[in-house]
């Protein structure tokens, strides 16, 4: 397994060129028998991408579009996900292990209830995305990634990464985050600083902290009063 070190966390990834590995072509991801395993799934343009109670073992998906995705009770091992469009995708009650969304739209999405271990969103689109009751079971990255307007609710993201994303208007609920590393980040758009209790920052976001909180408080300075 191959492993990318950002910050205090190395996250384990799938090592899908290891020698002797071949990785079959498929035309679908649904089998009778519930598991697809070695096999390597892309270019295909769909209207419905719908999975339940399905295992994806060691596989790649690269150029995948689908208008509308459902995965539920869906366990994701060694899986590489390449230049997919899965906008307003449906990921519920599943658990991604070694796992890579790499170059992926995935706007307007709905994550619940997904357990993730050793996951990485790296250059991803996940603008107005929401999360709910995620927790991080291992190593969780999100890398240069779009998270305009996203929301986290009831999550458990101690020890994860969110390094150089796009964090305009992100709100995040109550949950627990202590060790989320927020450094490398524009925290002065934030939503829901005064739940981001033990956080990782830098020294020089103090003061981004300290504006995004008094956005939300919706503070009236005195001056102003004066002005009038």
């Amino acid at each position: 397994m191959d492993g990318i070190t950002f910050g205090r966390v190395t996250v384990t990834l799938p090592h899908l060129n290891e020698p002797g590995l071949y990785l079959s072509n498929v035309t679908t991801l649904d089998s009778a028998r519930g598991i697809v395993q070695d096999f390597q799934y892309g270019d295909a343009d769909l209207r419905v991408l719908d999975l339940a109670e399905t295992r994806l073992i060691t596989g790649r998906i690269s150029n995948v579009r689908a208008d509308r995705v459902q995965l539920d009770q869906v366990r994701l091992d060694s899986v590489e996900f390449d230049t997919c469009d899965l906008a307003a995708a449906r990921i519920t009650d599943s658990k991604l292990s070694r796992v890579v969304f790499r170059n992926c739209k995935i706007m307007g999405a709905g994550l619940n209830g997904v357990t993730l271990d050793n996951v990485l969103f790296d250059n991803c689109k996940l603008d107005y995305t929401t999360f709910e009751q995620i927790r991080a079971a291992g190593a969780v990255v999100f890398s240069k990634c779009g998270l305009t307007e996203a929301s986290f609710t009831s999550c458990d993201l101690g020890g994860a990464v969110l390094d150089t994303c796009n964090l305009r208007l992100a709100e995040f609920g109550r949950g627990k985050y202590q060790g989320l590393d927020l450094r490398r980040n524009d925290l002065t758009a934030l939503r829901g600083v005064a739940n981001l209790g033990k956080v990782l920052i830098d020294r020089t976001q103090q003061a981004e902290l300290a504006e995004a909180l008094i956005a939300e408080l919706d503070v009236t300075f005195a001056e102003t009063l004066d002005d009038r």
